[in-house]
């Protein structure tokens, strides 16, 4: 008994150690994101000269928004970057998820070879591909359009895991749903959209923040591609925002604007999510 009790007490002595490190271990990561959120709040006196570990603005004001507004479009690079993170992940998981229901269900010459041909590219640096990529766009009459950035986006290594992620899921879905609806009269398409589709939510909310996450947060690609200044994307403006405005206060203004929307969009899909993290579909056959 003595010792059975002395194995439980070290059980949860071992359980609380682990929760307190991981407790500073989630501070630490989560800390510096807290400060540049309280330090966009600040005067520029208090950032420079106050402690790093006194988040508090004191006074607590809104001039390094405005700041941001004023000295660049801000408005018209957060609206684009809106929509390119909206219309852009739509397009690459329509694509993603046809393409994945073909390479799981319909059986045709190849599928397999065609199937190591996408898995192939996410192996390949993007950094390889860029200038080709860029050479291509310039050939096509593409340059300063936002077609340019959709197919940089759907046609890439970045859409060939999504290939890959919806394949793996859709492997988990069992064929009986298909065939019932099939005996009913339902063709392929109505199949994928009425059976496949609405049993795939987790995958399709994953592919959703992941997408919407790596098209908010390109930089080098808009960069090179996008001429026209209405036509730039809020990561693009904050390095122009940080050549025209010094102060480093507008500057984590600028920042904090461009993390709100990924958290945003986490919260909305966190659901299936979380889901899709618990069961992604990668066991199923």
């Amino acid at each position: 008994m003595k010792k059975a009790l002395g194995m439980s007490g070290r059980r949860r002595a071992g359980n609380a150690v682990y929760h307190v490190f991981m407790v500073l271990l989630s501070l630490a990561m989560i800390y510096p994101f807290i400060w540049s959120l309280f330090s966009s709040f600040k005067a520029r006196e208090q950032l420079y000269t106050d402690s790093p570990l006194n988040m508090i603005p004191h006074p607590f004001t809104l001039d390094n928004y405005k700041r941001a507004f004023e000295v660049l479009p801000f408005g018209n690079f957060l609206l684009n970057s809106v929509f390119l993170s909206i219309a852009i992940p739509i397009c690459m998981i329509a694509i993603a998820s046809i393409t994945a229901y073909a390479l799981t269900r319909l059986e045709f010459w190849g599928r397999n070879l065609l199937f190591l041909a996408f898995i192939a590219t996410m192996m390949i640096p993007s950094h390889v591909t860029l200038i080709p990529n860029y050479k291509t766009i310039v050939d096509m009459n593409l340059y300063n359009t936002y077609t340019a950035l959709f197919l940089t986006n759907v046609f890439t290594a970045s859409n060939a895991f999504n290939i890959f992620f919806f394949r793996q899921f859709f492997l988990s879905i069992p064929k009986d749903l298909e065939n019932a609806a099939i005996i009913d009269g339902c063709s392929r398409f109505k199949v994928f959209f009425r059976v496949v589709l609405p049993n795939a939510k987790p995958a399709i909310a994953t592919t959703a923040i992941l997408s919407f996450r790596s098209v908010w947060n390109a930089f080098l690609m808009p960069m090179l591609i996008i001429n026209d200044y209405d036509k730039l994307t809020l990561t693009v403006g904050l390095k122009y925002l940080k050549e025209w405005e010094p102060n480093w206060a507008v500057l984590l203004a600028g920042a904090t604007l461009s993390i709100v929307p990924i958290v945003i969009v986490f919260l909305i899909f966190q659901k299936h999510f979380m889901a899709s993290s618990m069961n992604s579909g990668f066991g199923g056959k």
